[in-house]
């Protein structure tokens, strides 16, 4: 399985028609993080129409496999935020967790943000943008 980074999953609502013909080619499954979930929700809550926003979100949801968090990916969290401080990067706390849950669930993360990323060691991922 592969995880669906937030950006992109905001470029399939907004119906960037490469995020959406490439998504459609990928036969295997396709999942996003909790944190994910959370992200697209404050974003429909914040914007001009949160309802339908909102809805929208829900939709897509309907399509991704929706990963948990469990121990694992909690321990793997806690080792990567050490790293990144220890190594003076600092790094949002919603992306160290989906940086956790990829390499505690997936195969390799699918971002438009490969900067942010690239700082996890062993973290695989695709820029689909």
């Amino acid at each position: 399985m592969i995880l669906f980074d937030t950006d992109i999953c905001i470029d399939l609502l907004r119906g960037n028609a490469n995020i959406l013909r490439r998504r459609e080619q990928y036969e295997e499954g396709i999942g996003i993080s909790f944190m994910t979930v959370a992200e697209l929700y404050y974003g429909a809550e914040k914007s001009p129409n949160p309802q339908d926003n909102g809805r929208a979100v829900e939709q897509l949801l309907l399509t991704l496999d929706i990963v948990q968090s469990d121990i694992q990916i909690l321990k793997r969290f806690g080792i990567l935020k050490a790293y990144l401080y220890q190594q003076h990067l600092p790094l949002a706390d919603a992306d160290v967790f989906i940086a956790a849950t990829t390499l505690e669930k997936a195969t390799r993360l699918i971002t438009g943000n490969s900067k942010h990323f690239e700082r996890i060691p062993g973290l695989v991922l695709e820029n689909w943008r």
